[in-house]
């Protein structure tokens, strides 16, 4: 995992921003990316104050970038989660204020999306 620091601005405030992004096996619905969410959050224990907001873009743009994009606020930040349906790929950022395990947090992403292959960084 990339742990590269991106800025050095406002190190007085603690955020851990942590991106995955990889090829999944997993038939993903709007159901799903709720349960994903759910299961993320939990497994976690990062608090959500309100429901996932998710969205189909099937047959808003290009076919090739037909998919879901979904968010969940925590109470601290947030989780956005990208998911291209026909090359099978998605991209997951949690952007927190509070600490978490990263490396649990990527075993989780990509248990839950069957994950062929992935890459994830840190910062």
């Amino acid at each position: 995992m990339n742990r590269t620091a991106l800025t050095t601005i406002a190190p007085q405030v603690f955020r851990k921003r942590l991106l995955v992004e990889g090829f999944f096996t997993t038939d993903v619905t709007e159901t799903t990316l709720r349960q994903y969410f759910a299961h993320l959050t939990g497994q976690l224990g990062l608090r959500t104050y309100g429901e996932p907001v998710i969205h189909a873009t099937s047959g808003q743009g290009k076919a090739a970038n037909e998919g879901f994009d979904g968010f969940v606020p925590l109470i601290d930040s947030g989780i956005y989660t990208a998911v291209w349906l026909k090359p099978r790929f998605f991209s997951t950022i949690l952007y927190t204020c509070a600490e978490f395990d990263e490396d649990r947090a990527v075993q989780i992403v990509c248990e839950f999306l069957g994950a062929t292959e992935q890459q994830s960084a840190i910062f």
